[in-house]
Parts: C-alpha cells; structure tokens; sequence
C-alpha cells in the first residue's frame, strides 16, 4: 500500500486544502469538520483541479463548471459531473495526517 505525510494535523485549519502526489497522482487533502478526506485532484466533468473549489455541505465543488463531488465517497453530486472521483484513505497517526491508497483494503 502506497502512502504519503501530508503534514500535523494540529498544522491544519477547518477546510484548508493541500495538494499531495501519490503514486503518480495529484491529490486534494481536506480537512472538513475535523475531519481528513482525500479525494483525487481532477473533477471527472474536464479534468480541472478541485483544489481551491468551495468546501460546505461535505462537499467540493469544481471551480470551472460546479461539478461537486462528496467528501467522503467522491461521488458526483451536482451536473455537469456524473462521474464519481477517486477516494482516497486518510489516517491520522501520532499527530501525522497519512493518505494512502485503497488499494488493497
């Protein structure tokens, strides 16, 4: 299983969002209501990065066309996206925030 640190948890404030690469990807870590969700950096729709887009409602929503997708599960939840995005797992570990593949689990 593939992982990386994306920083201290303590670091972070409420929907803050920090970019990672693992395995070759951009990945889009947030914190939302104290919790780490990651979430691959490409809305389905165009392939645009969903860093930067609005966080609320457990959802981020892509800045070019609105497509936004649920935190937790990556599915799409507003046209033009219908696709879902890929999720990925975050694990917080003595005060370290991991992001980690899914496959595997």
């Amino acid at each position: 299983m593939s992982r990386i640190c994306a920083g201290r948890a303590e670091e972070w404030n409420d929907n803050e969002q920090r970019e990672v690469q693992l395995d070759g990807q951009s990945v889009v870590v947030v914190r939302y209501e104290g919790q780490f969700y990651a979430l691959r950096n490409l809305c389905t729709h165009k392939d645009v990065p969903l860093l930067g887009g609005e966080v609320s409602d457990g959802k981020i929503t892509c800045t070019k066309h609105g497509g936004r997708f649920e935190l937790a599960t990556g599915r799409a939840r507003a046209l033009p996206a219908v696709k879902p995005v890929t999720v990925f797992r975050t694990v917080v570990e003595e005060g370290e925030v991991f992001v980690e593949s899914l496959e595997g689990a």
